[in-house]
């Protein structure tokens, strides 16, 4: 048996457990401990490939490359062993193996297959079981109940949209196989569409979704996210540090944990969460028309947003400009909507159709405050943190209060207290009833 464990992913005496960088690489090792076998089929996007191997590695995984024969037309063996660190595996009549059987070695040892490129020739193989080389003999051989197999497509527009390339990736899934999305874009033969392989960076959060544990499956979860903007004139207004990072983290563990996600979003400049939907808003009462909306179709909402309690009672048409009397201008403010409150205490919400979690951003007193706001907003769930320690951060750590108590979760990546409470919900949830 192969010792797959990572050569020394040597930690310096100087990182400190619950450091920034500590917990930068422990976010860096999302795969470790897992084995991949990564199969190349025929295709340019086998130059994808690369960086591919190299992300998974970077991950903490052990990746071990087969390749098809028209796989090592477009990218040879020897940069694949260069970047995973292990002879490649072209034939299934490979010596090196002394049972000189690789096609059981090599998938009784994997934590899962991931064919990226998977070209439309392969998946048809695949379909009805043919196996004429080493890669497809592999995946019909492994033991499918604890070697899951991944796809990721990689054709031209007209292959990809053909009823039988449609139909036999529909049959691949039904048989047990995940089937990735595909990019779309400009093509190598020229023509521009659907169908190009996702990037690797894409393949690796699905790779590392696909793992994580699923206690949402089957729920629709909305996640505020954010600041918001109330504009005092056409260039100026009122808002705070809020970053973001800590809701759409939420909502990419979410969607990680099964459910369908959209995130409604304040002023923030971060990347949609894969297969997120996503919703831009500007000042509070977009995000209250937006939320109340979403909310009818949810079964949990999670309100994040930092959301202003103020904002300007009439905005100004033009710039406020100094007079040069040394006083500031005459404004007026009026309240904003409360968001969670009037989602909390909508009809669905008391009916018990939707689960609302508050967050309480505090400078002091996080336990008092959070447990005032919690019986406030009427909600079961309040997660307080310290705003001050945590905007604009990649870290943060939790205060969960409900009825029965508090409970501290201490601290770590955002993403990874996104998935613990993701988790804490999907406990709290009552359970899906199926018709």
């Amino acid at each position: 048996m192969r010792d797959y464990r990572q050569p020394g992913r040597a930690v310096s005496a100087t990182v400190q457990p619950g450091s920034p960088q500590a917990l930068h690489l422990i976010a860096m090792s999302e795969l470790a401990g897992k084995h991949i076998v990564l199969g190349l089929t025929g295709g340019i996007a086998c130059y994808k490939a690369a960086e591919l191997c190299r992300s998974l590695v970077k991950q903490g995984a052990t990746v071990q490359v087969v390749m098809t024969e028209a796989a090592a037309q477009f990218i040879t063996p020897v940069t694949l062993q260069a970047l995973s660190g292990r002879p490649v595996y072209t034939s299934q009549w490979d010596a090196r193996e002394g049972n000189n059987m690789a096609h059981i070695n090599l998938s009784r040892e994997a934590d899962a297959i991931l064919v990226a490129p998977c070209s439309a020739d392969f998946v048809a193989k695949l379909l009805h079981g043919v196996a004429d080389e080493l890669l497809s003999l592999m995946c019909l051989a492994r033991p499918i109940e604890r070697v899951p197999l991944l796809v990721a497509p990689a054709m031209n527009r007209e292959m990809w949209t053909h009823p039988a390339t449609r139909r036999n990736f529909a049959q691949l899934e039904a048989d047990g196989a995940t089937v990735l999305g595909v990019g779309s874009g400009d093509q190598a033969c020229g023509e521009t569409g659907d169908g190009r392989m996702l990037e690797p960076d894409e393949i690796t959060e699905d790779l590392i979704a696909f793992f994580q544990p699923k206690p949402l499956v089957g729920r629709r979860v909305l996640v505020s996210a954010g600041p918001t903007f109330e504009a005092l004139d056409p260039v100026r207004g009122i808002t705070n540090l809020s970053s973001g990072k800590m809701g759409f983290a939420i909502a990419r563990a979410a969607r990680e944990a099964g459910a369908q996600v959209t995130v409604v979003a304040g002023p923030v400049h971060l990347p949609t969460p894969r297969g997120v939907a996503r919703v831009d808003v500007r000042s509070a009462l977009q995000m209250h028309a937006a939320c109340m909306r979403e909310a009818e179709m949810a079964d949990v909402f999670v309100a994040t947003a930092a959301v202003a309690d103020w904002r300007p009672a009439a905005a100004a048409d033009h710039k406020i400009k100094k007079d040069g009397s040394g006083q500031p201008p005459a404004l007026s403010f009026v309240e904003n909507p409360d968001i969670l409150a009037d989602i909390a205490q909508g009809p669905r919400s008391r009916a018990g159709a939707l689960f609302c979690v508050g967050f309480a951003a505090e400078s002091h007193d996080l336990l008092a405050h959070a447990q005032a706001k919690r019986a406030r907003k009427g909600v079961p769930l309040l997660v307080g943190n310290i705003g001050p320690a945590t905007f604009g951060q990649d870290d943060n750590q939790l205060l969960l209060v409900d009825e029965a108590g508090s409970r501290e979760l201490p601290r770590a990546s955002k993403l990874a207290l996104a998935r613990q409470l993701v988790a804490q919900i999907g406990q709290r949830l009552p359970k899906k009833v199926t018709p």
